[in-house]
Formats: structure tokens, C-alpha cells, sequence
């Protein structure tokens, strides 16, 4: 059984959307394997964005993901990975497709609700880091 981590960013917890997002990936037959509501630490959020160290934005990364509670999970199913990219969207909520949760619930670019591990390898690795 395929594993991904999903994280519900700061930006979605705040404005009270962790029941809807975790609805969607229920609605469409992904299992939560583990969860959790954390403060993201300093050396987790350096070690989730390892790949983005010394690129302009890290710190606007390192800071948004660390300024308030969000909720890390597993999930697990057939070919999880890609089908909760699709049900995510575009990275960018303006470009993501209706009825996605980003197009349903982003913000903008840096406020896009939620994270997703891209590829197996990401997502073996960010499971490490979250649990």
C-alpha cells in the first residue's frame, strides 16, 4: 500500500478547514495511517525544506510553516501519491483546477492550504522527518 505525507498549512488551520480537507481525501477512498496536530520546530522545517536552502524565499518558508499549528498525516492507498496531487492542484491556487482543494480553499502561492510529498522517495523521506 502506497504512502504520502500531506501537511494542512498554518493558513488553513487558522481559518478552521481541517474538516473539510480531510473530507476530501476520505470522500475518495485514501486512509489516514497517522496524524497529528504540532508547532513545526525550527530543525523540522529546515529539514522538510532542505532542497530550498539558500534560494530567496527559505526563510518566508521556514517562518510560514513554523507560525502556527498545522496537522501532519499519512495517507495511504493505490496510487496515492498521484491522486492527491490531483485532488490538491496547482501549486499556485489561481491555477488549479475547480473543485481541487487548493482552487477551493488557497489563498495565493505562498497560502495554498496544503503540501504533498511529489514523489515516493519524498514521500518515505518527509514521513521520517513529521513521524
Amino acid at each position: 500500500m502506497e504512502q504520502t505525507l500531506v501537511l494542512i498549512k498554518p493558513d488553513a488551520v487558522e481559518r478552521n478547514l481541517i474538516g473539510k480537507i480531510l473530507s476530501e481525501y476520505e470522500r475518495n477512498g485514501l486512509k489516514i495511517a497517522e496524524m497529528q496536530l504540532l508547532t513545526a520546530s525550527k530543525t523540522i522545517a529546515a529539514a522538510h525544506y532542505a532542497e530550498h536552502e539558500g534560494k530567496p524565499f527559505y526563510n518566508e518558508l521556514i517562518n510560514y510553516i513554523t507560525g502556527g499549528p498545522l496537522v501532519a498525516f499519512v495517507l495511504e492507498g493505490e496510487n496515492v501519491i498521484q491522486r492527491v496531487r490531483a485532488l490538491n492542484g496547482a501549486t499556485d491556487p489561481k491555477d488549479a483546477e475547480d473543485n481541487t482543494i487548493r482552487a477551493l480553499y488557497g489563498i495565493d502561492l505562498s497560502n495554498n492550504t496544503v503540501h504533498a510529498s511529489d514523489s515516493a522517495e519524498s514521500a518515505k523521506k518527509e514521513i521520517s522527518i513529521w513521524f
